[in-house]
Order: structure tokens, then sequence, then C-alpha cells
């Protein structure tokens, strides 16, 4: 039986966790059901199975979750706490090169064993457990403890949508192309087709020195995000809506794939040697009928005015100049999105797609949460005066930062309660299984 999304025990945010350290143990209990409520519907095959490198199966996110409760909270501050089985500490290490040897990314989907069975015995132990410490520990050990947990839970998070991701591309690559979750599940239901989208608007900003940046008094934030300081934009202007499947229709009809022009040289090359005509996802039942695409609720029609999602960096660069705009910074998208509400099409709605912006929404941008994460122009680096933490902590993300693009704003498969203002996402430019799409920017 599907477990809903979210059941509504606890609030889907984590506004004022660290005020006490029980509305801190119920968010983390409420966060490790939801992952378990995410791989419900999946038959012990599919959480097997890894489609591609970049990809894991769902056994090990639910595996690599738990190792890092384990290793980073229990192992060190549980008293009497003994491994549940040595070589989890093995397995289910991903890249933390500090806490000793890890299986190859690549050939996660060859750990056949342990069975799932035994890895959500695991789950439940070590749950409890952290349960357990955060009843009994003293305040010195909390005040130790408590921001651990809280970057567990982050965490487990992000991996709640990367073992989405995941289950999208392997179900693609699958001929008897499952739903991962069918239309009568009683979630919330897609939107009906609109032929006509909503029409691109533009919002001036006059640029100037602007604060951009986690702010520490808000609450949780990866140390990717700080520190808050000072940047210098000149004036521009932002699409108000992401840049729909219509939009991507007209760039294919212009060749807009094979016109070099509009390219980036790796983008092209890119493009060439793996055949790009579409985004990933993208296929027609016939050869010269209309474009379907591959989505978590089984194959659907191309929605003209829904965001156009699972591009790459290079493909959303090259529209942009199709266009005759370019990608938007993310000092510039941050700017454009404070005092925006963090609201829209994430997780909690159940949807698990991207939808149509309103029509009758105006004053300003939509759609900045949720539904794709949004491109940037920006290569993910630190901010000035940024400094990992000590340990195998600080390898959470600055040792990644090279070679990678940011993304803004989070995706209809995002969790309620972990996108902000300041989240900084990354993935390398040719990378295109996540649910990420593009707004327009333009300078003044």
């Amino acid at each position: 039986m599907y477990a809903p999304m979210y059941d509504g025990t606890v609030p889907p945010t984590d506004d004022d966790l660290a005020a006490t350290p029980g509305r801190l143990a119920a968010r983390f209990a409420a966060v490790r059901h939801q992952t378990e409520a995410l791989a419900a519907p999946l038959d012990p095959e599919d959480q097997v199975v890894q489609s591609m490198p970049d990809c894991s199966p769902t056994k090990w996110h639910l595996g690599h979750t738990t190792w890092f409760f384990e290793r980073l909270v229990l192992l060190p501050w549980l008293p009497g706490w003994a491994p549940v089985d040595p070589i989890y500490d093995h397995l289910f290490n991903s890249y933390y090169v500090g806490l000793g040897s890890r299986h190859p990314r690549a050939a996660r989907g060859l750990l056949t064993r342990p069975p799932l069975a035994r890895v959500l015995d695991w789950r439940a132990s070590v749950t409890q457990g952290v349960l357990d410490l955060m009843a009994s520990a003293g305040p010195d050990a909390l005040a130790r403890v408590m921001p651990l947990v809280e970057l567990g839970i982050h965490h487990e998070q992000q991996h709640q949508e990367l073992l989405l991701m995941d289950v999208l591309h392997l179900f693609a690559q699958n001929p008897l192309q499952p739903a991962y979750l069918p239309g009568d599940s009683g979630t919330a239901p897609v939107a009906a087709i609109t032929d006509t989208p909503r029409p691109v608007t533009w919002t001036d900003h006059p640029g100037g020195i602007h604060q951009i940046g986690h702010d520490p008094a808000a609450g949780f934030g990866f140390d990717n995000e700080g520190p808050r300081h000072q940047v210098l934009l000149q004036p521009y202007r932002l699409a108000d809506r992401p840049v729909t499947n219509a939009d991507w229709l007209e760039f294919m009809a212009e060749d807009g794939y094979a016109r070099a022009e509009f390219w980036l040289s790796d983008g092209i090359a890119r493009a060439e040697a793996e055949a790009w005509q579409a985004p990933l996802h993208w296929f027609r039942p016939e050869p010269d009928g209309p474009w379907w695409q591959m989505t978590l609720r089984g194959p659907m029609p191309i929605d003209p005015a829904a965001p156009v999602v699972h591009v790459s960096h290079y493909e959303a660069d090259a529209f942009a100049r199709f266009s005759g705009a370019r990608l938007p910074t993310e000092a510039e998208w941050e700017v454009a999105a404070a005092g925006h509400k963090v609201e829209g099409n994430l997780l909690p709605r159940g949807v698990l797609h991207p939808q149509p912006a309103d029509p009758r929404q105006s004053g300003g941008p939509v759609q900045l949460y949720g539904d794709v994460w949004e491109w940037t122009a920006s290569a993910y680096g630190p901010y000035p005066g940024f400094r990992p933490a000590a340990g195998a902590i600080g390898e959470y993300n600055g040792k990644f930062m090279a070679n990678q693009m940011v993304l803004r704003g989070g995706s209809c498969v995002t969790p309620g309660g972990h996108v902000r203002p300041g989240y900084r996402n990354f993935f390398y430019p040719h990378q295109r299984w996540a649910f990420a799409g593009l707004r327009l920017a333009a300078d003044a």
C-alpha cells in the first residue's frame, strides 16, 4: 500500500527547529518515514537496479542515509552503540574519503546483498538510536549532536529528491514504461493540458549593491550558501515565468540542436556525441507524431504550457542565445526572489511533474520555487570568506566547487521545508536527469 508523500503529523518546515530537541526529533522521525514512503511504491527488484553511473539504486539511498546517521551521529555520541554490520561502512559511504573505503559509485547496482529487508531493519534500528540519543543526551552533548542531526535531515531530503530522479531515469529505460505513481494513487492530479502558455512578461531590476547568501539568523543553511556578502549588479530584466515546452518546440522547429552559433563548444560536442534532439525523456510514439515524455506517472503527452524539464546547462544556454537573451546569474536570481514566499509545486503537493503557470497570477515572477530547478549562468564556487568545516563534514560541499553550474529554486520533487532563497544546487553542465529547466534574463 502506498504511503502518502507527507502524512501531516509533523509540520513540513524546519523553522526554529533548534529551539527544542523534541521538535528536531519529531522532524527527524517524519523525514525518515517520508523516505520509506517514497520507496514504498517500488517492488524490491526496482530498488536494486542502477540505470547509469550518475544514478543510485533506491536501496542504496535507503542505506546511505542510514549510514550517515550511524557513522556521524551514533558512533561518536551514543555510548555503547556498535555498527549493525561493519561492512556497511564500506558499502554505503558515498564520497567521504576521510571516513574510509568506498564501494565504487558506478557499481552500486551490483549490491544485490544485503537484501532490502535487512537494510530496512538497519534503518529502523538507527532511527530509534538517534531518537534515544536525542532523548537521553545531556545539554553539552545535545549542543554538539543537534546540528549534526539537522544536517542529516537536510542530507536525507536531498536523497529523497535524488531517489525520485533516479527512479524516473530507471523506468524511462524500461520498454514497459512503468509508472512510479499511477494516476489513481490518491495524490494531487496533474493539471489538464493547456494549449496556450502564459505570455512572457519581464520584470526590471535596477541593479546596485545587494546582500546575498544565507543569513544564519534565518535558520538552517548548508555551508556553501554562505557567508552572506555584497554583490554589485548591473540593471537587468528577468522573465516572469520559466521557459515552457511550447517555447522549446519552437527551438527544435528552428533546428536549434544543430545550429552551432547558439552553443558553447563543449555543449555542441556533447549534443552531437549523444545525438540530442529533444530534452531527456521526450519521445515520439509515431515517427512524425506529437512528442510525449516519460514522467513519474508514466508516459504523458507534452503539455505546451508546462515548464520544460530535463535539459542540461548546455541546452539551457543554447536556448537563451537562440531567444536573444541569457541565463540569469545566481545573484540576479536570488535578488529577484527576495520577498517572494517559498511556496509552489514542491514534493508535498504530490504532483511529481512541472505544472503550467497560473495565468491569473500577476505582480512579478511566478514559479520561482518548485516545478523546475532553474539553471543559472554562475559556476559553482566558494563565496568570499567560505571555509569548509573541519573533518569529514567539510567534504560535504566544498570539494565539489569546480566544473559545475548553480541551479536555484527547487522542483516538483524537492521536499517541503528544504529549499530557501539562498539554496545552491549544482550539477555538471551536461547532466540532464535532474528536474532542471530555465528562466531567461537580459540586460536592461
